[in-house]
């Protein structure tokens, strides 16, 4: 049986919600490269912004990673 991945916003790699941390966790690449280009979507789009506040909202915790509120 496969094991199923799931995305959650990451405590380990955060530095505002985790999400950016989180989603380079679940496809093992580093949380920098998805910070700019979601920096990059902000600045041409302007989504980004909303898009990353929606993340934060729906997206769990990591419940493996300690979280310091």
């Amino acid at each position: 049986m496969a094991k199923t991945k799931n995305l959650y916003r990451s405590g380990k790699n955060r530095i505002l919600g985790g999400v950016c941390g989180g989603i380079g966790e679940y496809f093992n690449k580093d949380p920098t490269i998805i910070r700019i280009l979601w920096v990059l979507l902000c600045l041409a789009w302007g989504s980004g912004i909303l898009l990353y506040l929606l993340a934060w909202i729906i997206m769990p915790r990591n419940p493996r990673h300690k979280w310091n509120d």
